[in-house]
């Protein structure tokens, strides 16, 4: 099983120097995201930034990804809405849209530095909902599956979301991620069933246990990646 860098036990990762990975979701006032495309773009947008250019190497993001996942790997989901949006639109990101969302990812920035654009956006009032429930997965697709047990506001699980599909990626080969860019990182994220993630949590895939900073308890069990390269 991937160890999870998110967890709440003294790790050698506290350590380094602290950063967060900022996204930021759109959210309107009359127009808001369904929360499975909510979550589900916003897995994405991880993936997107660790695989871009600039992310890698020697990219003018490459050092920033390095820090960060140097230390703990973590995510902070902000909203934004009109003149927000349009600001935060302007600093260097990627936007990466789904059905409903559109979703915002930036370079990693230390913990306490995030530009003002950002740092002023709320965190709360992210509570979507689905209006009608998703459909089963895919048998082929990428699965970040949520635990049945845990209520988390859709920022928060879009952030799990997001680790969820970080591991992933690290336990394939470039071939496989390369293979899995080229569908635009297909990925579902679904809720399990009880007993379905009894069987996920002691399969050997990747599982996130939450550092606990917010909603839920130090060392929780979050998301299990499900990906076909590691069935």
């Amino acid at each position: 099983m991937s160890e999870s860098p998110f967890q709440a036990e003294s790790n050698p990762r506290d350590q380094a120097p602290q950063f967060v990975l900022p996204l930021v979701v759109r959210i309107e006032k009359g127009a808001p995201p369904s929360r499975t495309d909510a979550l589900e773009t916003a897995a994405r947008a991880v993936l997107v930034m660790l695989s871009d250019d600039r992310a890698v190497g020697e990219g003018e993001w490459a050092q920033a990804v390095r820090d960060w996942q140097d230390a703990r790997i973590r995510k902070v989901v902000r909203r934004a809405r009109g003149a927000e949006w349009r600001r935060a639109e302007a600093l260097p990101g990627i936007t990466v849209t789904g059905k409903t969302a559109e979703v915002r990812v930036f370079p990693p920035v230390p913990l306490d530095g995030w530009p003002k654009e950002l740092a002023k956006l709320q965190v709360s009032g992210t509570d979507l909902d689905d209006p009608e429930p998703p459909v089963d997965a895919a048998v082929t697709a990428p699965v970040i599956w949520l635990n049945p047990e845990l209520d988390m506001s859709a920022g928060k699980a879009m952030a799990q979301a997001g680790h969820g599909a970080q591991l992933a990626w690290w336990e394939l080969s470039e071939e496989e991620r390369g293979a899995w860019r080229e569908t635009g990182f297909a990925l579902a994220v679904r809720t399990a069933e009880p007993q379905r993630w009894r069987e996920l949590t002691g399969s050997g895939l990747p599982l996130v246990r939450d550092a606990g900073f917010t909603e839920i308890a130090p060392g929780s069990s979050t998301v299990v990646a499900e990906h076909p390269a590691l069935r």
